[in-house]
């Protein structure tokens, strides 16, 4: 099972939409499918209509009790798609893993071995703390939600000086399969400025499609859904299509194969 961690320390650059419809879009293509929340939000968890009331088991109880991996798995409305939901229980981890042992290693000791599925993706909290790194601890490798705007290589900057971090203490194979362009509005003359930018500094890291503003993309999760399964003919559906075939290409042929 390759494992996806989603991340970015910045807030708002649409992490939680681009791991519902990326795994959805994956789903779709065929793969077996886990999305593991590990925001306390749980906004992850809320878009695929898992409501708070039926999340027993979490990603809670798989890092700081060490529940089982399969007693926290549930389904969603997605055929090939599950899920390890979130709960606001997640906001004390922070605080709770800091003094056990091997506090980084949760997740991946949780994900070892586990054969159910072949690709599993991890949406992040939106700060570089105990809970993303164990996600990137735990990854194979990172995709990058980037928002199009001012300050996004300065946030892009501190990302990727944490991601040398973990490969030199924690997870030496830790990759980066690719940075996606959010929030893209052709309207804006800034936009195309950052975007350029950002292909100027990273080149072929960052992957062709992308994802526009698209109301759609916002409506999707109050009804519970992703906006794939919303409105699968809207600018934003057919961008995360696109954004998934990308990713299934740019897969080791090892993986592919797995």
């Amino acid at each position: 099972m390759i494992q996806i961690a989603i991340a970015n320390q910045k807030g708002g650059v649409g992490k939680t939409t681009t791991a519902i419809n990326v795994a959805t879009a994956m789903a779709a293509s065929g793969w077996k499918t886990l999305l593991v929340d590990l925001d306390p939000q749980g906004n992850a968890s809320t878009g695929l209509g898992i409501q708070a009331s039926d999340r027993h088991s979490s990603s809670y109880d798989l890092l700081v009790d060490e529940a089982p991996l399969a007693d926290c798995i549930m389904p969603t409305a997605i055929p090939g798609l599950d899920i390890v939901p979130a709960t606001v229980d997640l906001s004390g981890a922070e605080v709770e893993l800091v003094s056990v042992d091997q506090r980084t290693d949760r997740l991946r000791n949780a994900l070892a071995g586990h054969t159910g599925h072949e690709v599993c993706f991890v949406d992040c909290p939106p700060s570089l703390g105990l809970l993303t790194l164990n996600a990137l601890a735990a990854a194979d490798t990172l995709l990058v939600p980037l928002q199009c705007e001012f300050f996004a290589l300065e946030g892009l900057s501190q990302l990727l000086q944490t991601v040398e971090r973990v490969q030199q203490r924690f997870n030496p194979d830790l990759g980066i399969i690719g940075v996606v362009l959010t929030m893209f509005d052709r309207r804006n003359r800034l936009t195309d400025q950052v975007a350029d930018d950002v292909r100027d500094c990273l080149g072929g890291l960052v992957f062709e499609a992308v994802i526009p503003r698209n109301v759609r993309l916002s409506e999707a999760p109050s009804h519970g859904m992703p906006a794939l399964v919303y409105d699968h003919a809207c600018a934003g559906s057919r961008a995360y299509m696109a954004l998934a075939r990308e990713l299934i290409g740019r897969l080791p042929e090892k993986r592919k194969a797995a």
